[in-house]
């Protein structure tokens, strides 16, 4: 299933034989009914977590906030899980996807558990992928210490999400901009932000597509920080209550019996995900960390940035001002020497596109490593992208796009794949191999303009490091191509690398069928720039 949000395919072509059904009889979302406000929790510092952290961190160290990348797939998922387990006051979670999968069932299950200790738990997911999921969230819910509250609600409840969204075409503006956070923070002590969702494909459970992925664990003054994002859009009106939106059997099914529909529903989860002695990074898992009564972390400074729920309200473009985008397409333009970025979804827009020239000029590197194709899990975004290749190469831009053959068979420097593809969803930059971004925010214009974002600005030279050697040049050397100008700059070829060194010249775009390219050309008359 695809996570981008990308209703511009149907709302083009359908809108035309839906408008007149949708403009009489439609749905629409109720007000949002009075919630109590709640926030982060402060009397937290005698809790097991909170003197972990501290005690991990040195005397110079006390002032600076510590760090640990996540980018094994199953190790991400069980410092997830290692986190709620020992939980003692408070865990508050805020997701783009929840899926209802092994993934999605172990984790809900993590949180259950945990408030049965008497851990108090928020859970906020965003409404597009929810999608029948009403009962599995509101039986949570209707445990003690459990609140779930659905960001943005669609106006129908029932059936897929392609069903709701054109059932909801009404209300396009509204329901086209999605809460596309990740973040996890336990007892506001630690926290886990960065790309992943909660689903089989993210944690490399899936047995047919699999993403690279990077989570950082952070801990010290930052967390709260964190917090912050999360209590605003917690306490947001466009956050609504899972009982407000149920329907009336599901509303009205007392607690006990929403408590055992619940465990009915999540009865075949799996018992947990085996991880290795050591991730990629050489680090133990985080369990055994902190059974040890410590964490392995290094130390810097970290600057938060972060939407704001009000972007999600129909704003014009030009009132969306300090948003996670801005904030970061300044520091590119800012950058002195160089810039490496990994992004999945990669539409630079005319304004992208001139600051690239812009840096290149004054002597800058730029290096971009992105979806081939036969990676991405969004070709229309890619088609977008493609706009711009020939015009990125041409001012210098150094593109390479991954390879879901070389990706799959980097087996352990990458991930364990196994047979199923490999695609890329991991959002960092290095800047000046300074400055490390990592966080939810996709480099195009859905993530600028509708969708809201969080991410981590932070300087620390040994995170730095890791990220420059472990993921961009693994990425770079073992799992893609690199793109380059024809002698005459007028087209674009593909540099192969094979497991034996082997150098292979694509003169066509490889793992792109004439079937696709008709597909796309097609979409992409009907298809708007700002809804890719």
């Amino acid at each position: 299933m695809t996570r981008h949000f990308d209703p511009a395919a149907l709302i083009r072509l359908c809108i035309a034989c839906v408008a007149a059904l949708l403009a009489t009889g439609c749905a629409g979302i109720a007000p949002r009914p009075a919630a109590p406000a709640s926030h982060a929790l402060t009397d937290v510092g005698d809790t097991r977590l909170a003197r972990i952290a501290a005690s991990a961190a040195t005397t110079g160290q006390r002032d600076l906030s510590g760090f640990r990348l996540l980018p094994d797939g199953e190790t991400a998922f069980n410092a997830r899980v290692a986190l709620a387990r020992r939980a003692e006051k408070s865990i508050d979670a805020q997701y783009y996807v929840i899926q209802n999968d092994d993934i999605g069932q172990q984790f809900l299950r993590e949180l259950r558990d945990a408030a049965a200790r008497g851990v108090r738990v928020r859970l906020l997911v965003d409404d597009l992928y929810a999608a029948g999921e009403d009962e599995l969230f509101a039986g949570l819910a209707a445990y003690p210490n459990v609140e779930v509250r659905v960001f943005n609600p669609l106006p129908v409840r029932a059936g897929g999400v392609t069903t709701r969204l054109l059932l909801s075409l009404h209300q396009f503006q509204r329901i086209n901009h999605r809460m596309h956070n990740k973040l996890l923070i336990v007892d506001n002590s630690l926290a886990v932000v960065g790309g992943r969702n909660i689903a089989n494909e993210y944690f490399m459970r899936s047995p047919v597509a699999n993403f690279l992925d990077l989570d950082v664990l952070s801990s010290g003054p930052v967390v709260p920080r964190l917090s912050s994002v999360f209590d605003s859009y917690w306490n947001s009106e466009r956050a609504y209550p899972i009982g407000a939106l149920v329907n009336a059997a599901v509303a009205l099914r007392p607690a006990q019996a929403a408590q055992a529909r619940f465990d009915e529903l999540l009865r075949d989860a799996s018992p947990s995900v085996g991880e290795p002695e050591r991730d990629m990074l050489g680090k133990t898992p985080i369990a055994q960390q902190l059974d040890r009564g410590t964490l392995e972390l290094d130390y810097g400074t970290a600057r938060v940035f972060a939407d704001t729920p009000d972007k999600a309200a129909d704003m014009p473009h030009a009132a969306l001002q300090n948003t996670v985008s801005e904030q970061t397409l300044a520091l590119f333009a800012q950058a002195q020497r160089r810039v490496a970025i990994v992004s999945p979804y990669f539409i630079p827009g005319e304004r992208g596109l001139e600051i690239m020239r812009r840096g290149i000029g004054a002597g800058g590197e730029i290096t971009l490593v992105t979806n081939s194709i036969g990676a991405t899990d969004e070709p229309l975004v890619h088609a977008g992208y493609s706009r711009y290749r020939l015009d990125m190469l041409r001012a210098g831009v150094e593109i390479h796009e991954i390879s879901p053959a070389s990706l799959s068979s980097a087996s352990g420097r990458l991930g364990r794949f196994g047979r199923s593809i490999g695609r890329l969803h991991a959002k960092v930059a290095v800047i000046d191999r300074r400055l490390l971004f990592i966080g939810s925010m996709n480099l195009d214009a859905r993530s600028a303009l509708a969708n809201t974002e969080v991410g981590l600005v932070i300087e620390s030279p040994a995170l730095v490091e890791q990220a420059s050697t472990t993921l961009f040049r693994n990425l770079v050397d073992s799992a893609s191509y690199e793109l380059r100008l024809t002698a005459d700059r007028a087209g674009i070829e593909w540099i192969e690398t094979q497991p034996d060194g082997a150098i292979v010249i694509h003169s066509r775009e490889p793992d792109h069928g004439w079937l696709l390219r008709l597909r796309l050309w097609l979409l992409s008359r009907f298809v708007g720039e700002d809804l890719l």
